[in-house]
């Protein structure tokens, strides 16, 4: 799952694809409206039953509500109605193409209410068992969003993992360190890749 002014064709989207050919790759473009993305995210889930649940950033808190299903959430952005105070009022432009051809979106303070809405409850359906399908991921140098104390205090340290990078993924990232992530999760899937 995307973050914040991407698509279902970002970069990490495409590396996944390439390096996990034996797996089906699902990577919806989401809705600007939050309540509008996280209903798309769990009708996917529902409808696909997906072996596993990645999601970066805004992403991130999205896939970290997908209760149910293994997820690792990378770099997550839990306070989307503040970041989005902050530079990206207004027009924005998508980085990567999108399906329906959009090239750019709008944020105004209607939708900045409406993650503050969504955000109230984000953290609500965490159980004993939903801590052991999630593990979070985070960037050291990350300039961008800092939540990895609430996730270690929500999931628990044992939950997070770090590595050695910013907020956006590259392929080395990818490659080395969430497509392991994705089989130690997903064990009876993964083997390994080309």
């Amino acid at each position: 799952m995307h973050g914040f002014a991407s698509s279902g064709s970002s970069g990490t989207v495409m590396t996944l694809r390439r390096y996990l050919t034996n797996w089906s790759v699902i990577a919806p473009d989401l809705p600007v409206d939050p309540f509008e993305a996280l209903e798309l995210l769990r009708r996917v889930v529902a409808e696909e039953n997906p072996d596993i649940v990645v999601g970066t950033s805004m992403g991130g808190m999205y896939t970290q509500q997908l209760w149910g299903v293994p997820r690792i959430v990378v770099n997550p952005s839990f306070e989307m109605s503040r970041s989005l105070l902050f530079g990206k009022m207004g027009r924005n432009k998508y980085m990567s193409k999108r399906k329906d051809g959009a090239t750019e979106f709008r944020i105004d303070k209607s939708v900045v209410e409406r993650f503050k809405e969504m955000e109230k409850g984000q953290f609500a359906g965490i159980t004993d068992s939903e801590k052991e399908l999630v593990l979070g991921l985070f960037g050291d140098k990350d300039p961008v969003v800092h939540f990895y104390p609430l996730m270690a205090e929500l999931y628990g340290e044992e939950r997070c993992r770090w590595f050695s990078g910013e907020h956006r993924l590259n392929d080395t990232v990818v490659k080395k360190v969430l497509i392991p992530l994705i089989g130690e999760l997903v064990p009876k899937k993964y083997d390994g890749y080309v």
